[in-house]
């Protein structure tokens, strides 16, 4: 058998399932259930194709959550599973998805005790759509098919016909890798996730980065400003953590044309800085322009205004600015 779960077999679950599959409280979705989910490691549960209709699952382990009062089941799959897909429909392409399923007679109307990978055909339609998946399975891969698909006419192309839907879980207190979506909820405050270049911690209402993103993303000037001014460089920002207090941190310089006359009222943006990126007050700063200090005024709009009432020059210094953006 390749395909393994725990607390499941009618027979017992031997010496051997329970040093294969995992076990142990895994990350909580609420009270009493689990959040279902890939065990990374390596490469588990990848999807290859092996043949012009067949696609091959690797190797990995997950958790499969049922109903409440069914629990969640620990699974392992020891080798390689290959999958034949039904041929494409005569008109419409379709999309089908790669489930881990697990069937349990005691609590589903299956009347079978079993764990699969299995195929769930989509609908064929003008506009298709993954399928709804059955009570008691996991998504892991999206595959299209396109109209006409079969093994004599070469089948599908799968360096793009397969969309990765492994999303992945943890141990209790452990971290949940990046996986595919980021939409879900925390489960309870000081969670944490990987959200792909830092960690994000729920704070019981919403996920709070706790970490840079790599590099820095570049701001688009308003009308009359121009990057390196005084040579510092193109200006910048960066959201970081500083003591557990969210701050926004710039870099680089402006300059413009005429002495004495910040150009469009001061408003340094073309675009606003986004949501995330705003303080929650009104913000103002000294910094180095053209000789003399003037002001800087970070606003909840995400706009980033100059205020100087004389004395300046052509040109306004960012880098080093950082200032704070919760309450």
């Amino acid at each position: 058998m390749t395909v393994r779960a725990g607390w499941l077999l009618p027979s017992g679950q031997t010496r051997e399932d329970t040093r294969l599959v995992p076990l142990g409280t895994m990350a909580p979705d609420s009270t009493m259930t689990s959040r279902d989910g890939v065990i990374a490691g390596g490469n588990p549960l990848a999807a290859t194709g092996v043949g012009t209709m067949q696609v091959q699952i690797g190797t990995g382990r997950a958790i499969v959550q049922g109903t409440t009062a069914q629990g969640a089941y620990p699974v392992a799959v020891t080798s390689p599973e290959t999958l034949t897909l039904a041929d494409g429909h005569a008109q419409f392409n379709r999309i089908d998805s790669v489930v881990l399923r697990v069937r349990d007679g005691l609590y589903d109307t299956s009347e079978q005790t079993t764990v699969t990978v299995e195929i769930v055909q989509g609908p064929e339609t003008a506009t298709p759509t993954a399928p709804t998946i059955p009570a008691g399975a996991l998504r892991l891969w999206d595959i299209t098919v396109p109209a006409g698909a079969s093994a004599g006419t070469g089948g599908i192309t799968w360096n793009s016909a397969l969309a990765d839907r492994r999303r992945y879980t943890a141990a209790y207190g452990g971290i949940i890798p990046r996986g595919w979506g980021l939409s879900f909820a925390g489960a309870y405050p000081g969670q944490y996730r990987d959200n792909g270049t830092g960690l994000d911690r729920w704070d019981g209402t919403t996920w709070q980065p706790l970490e840079p993103s790599v590099g820095w993303t570049a701001v688009t000037l308003a009308s009359g400003f121009s990057n390196n001014g005084n040579a510092q460089g193109i200006v910048r920002y960066r959201r970081i953590t500083i003591a557990g207090v969210p701050f926004l941190q710039l870099r680089g310089g402006v300059s413009w044309a005429t002495s004495g006359s910040i150009p469009n009222s001061g408003n340094l943006l073309a675009s606003v800085l986004p949501a995330g990126y705003r303080p929650a007050a009104l913000t103002s700063l000294p910094i180095a322009a053209g000789g003399v200090d003037i002001k800087l005024d970070a606003q909840t709009s995400g706009q980033l205004r100059l205020i100087s009432s004389s004395g300046v020059t052509t040109w306004a210094a960012l880098s080093g600015v950082q200032y704070p953006l919760d309450a």
